[in-house]
């Protein structure tokens, strides 16, 4: 899996494209939390549930049809909000959508661990991405904090978070341009 912290880091890159200065910052909180949401099957280890299970790690947490649960639930939470612009909720159920679906993408591109589960329950095979850069993150805190921890933090930085700035400053850059023209 690429880190919790990646996770965030990539749900808040993709928040870019659906910035408007009248939406409440928590918005994009959501979107990171539904993007790092996905790894709480982590704690089925400790029930006995294994990796490659229903229940276990990239199993039915990490697919499509969770990522549109998840969205639907934050979507219907949104609709009772009377701070969020009622004309910003299409577009912010859909950033909460990739958000969340963005876990399953970003751990496909990993380079161990058993895939994802991207079409469960419908089909439960896993599957990775051909080009798989980013390194596995350990599964656990006290592993992370290690050497191997520390090269995973390098090659997130590398392939997850250096792209997720350029998106943002991108996406900046044309609504910048966009404000002008």
């Amino acid at each position: 899996m690429a880190s919790v912290i990646s996770h965030a880091v990539a749900a808040v890159g993709i928040g870019a494209c659906f910035y408007r200065p009248d939406i409440p910052k928590r918005v994009w909180a959501a979107g990171a939390v539904c993007a790092m949401i996905p790894d709480l099957d982590v704690a089925g280890f400790r029930f006995g549930v294994h990796y490659g299970d229903f229940w276990g790690h990239r199993g039915f947490t990490h697919s499509l049809l969770f990522a549109f649960v998840l969205t639907s639930i934050a979507a219907i939470a949104a609709v009772f909000r009377k701070d969020v612009p009622a004309v910003s909720r299409w577009p912010l159920s859909l950033y909460l959508f990739i958000a969340s679906a963005s876990h399953g993408v970003l751990d496909a591109m990993t380079d161990g661990g058993l895939g994802v589960a991207f079409f469960s329950p419908f089909d439960n095979r896993r599957y990775f991405f051909p080009w798989r850069p980013v390194r596995v993150s350990p599964i656990g805190i006290t592993r992370f904090f290690s050497a191997r921890g520390f090269a995973v933090l390098e090659s997130e930085f590398i392939w997850i978070w250096i792209p997720a700035a350029v998106f943002v400053i991108g996406a900046l850059l044309m609504r910048m341009r966009t404000a002008k023209g």
